[in-house]
């Protein structure tokens, strides 16, 4: 375990994930929303297997985040009253605990409607349960409200980080940010 008491800022690794889960979140949402409203063509079962491509990534990603986690601590947290601390740990933990439920809450919801999920149109992987109407409804229902939820926890978590940046004025945003951003 990495426990550099002097370390300031996130290391590259989890940069990195952090800002390419951040994207594809935006992609995924994005899609997500767009591909509903859209009439059965080409277009949407193609937007839909990208929606579900960007899903097992981000479940993937965010799998490996965990495990990058377990072996190299963060860097200590700025000072800051104890009650932003406790929001930011629970924040933090409800965001990963959403990135891991939300895709497989996807896939249950994909394979409940007896459409398999062939991730990047190549790996079928399998249905997590029987074609079930029903069920297929539930899970729907269960995958949007987690989505919103998740959606609304990141405007809190980016809430967060610019006002601590703008107002606080200390380094909570900038040591997730690259180094060459850095001011």
């Amino acid at each position: 375990m990495d426990l550099d008491p002097t370390k300031t800022r996130y290391g590259t690794v989890a940069i990195a994930l952090h800002w390419l889960t951040a994207l594809l979140l935006v992609g995924g949402f994005t899609l997500g929303l767009s591909m509903v409203g859209l009439p059965f063509s080409r277009q949407k079962l193609q937007w839909y297997a990208w929606h579900k491509w960007i899903g097992i990534t981000i479940w993937l990603l965010t799998c490996g985040r965990l495990a990058w986690r377990w072996t190299h601590s963060a860097p200590p947290m700025e000072i800051m009253p104890f009650w932003q601390q406790r929001a930011a740990i629970v924040t933090h933990a409800l965001l990963y605990a959403l990135l891991v439920v939300i895709p497989l809450s996807g896939w249950l919801y994909s394979s409940a409607t007896g459409v398999q999920v062939v991730y990047l149109g190549l790996i079928p992987l399998p249905d997590l349960v029987s074609k079930d109407k029903a069920m297929a409804d539930v899970l729907r229902t269960v995958h949007l409200t987690l989505n919103f939820t998740l959606l609304a926890l990141v405007c809190i978590h980016g809430a967060a980080a610019i006002k601590h940046h703008f107002v606080d004025r200390d380094a909570v945003l900038t040591r997730m940010l690259p180094r060459s951003w850095n001011p």
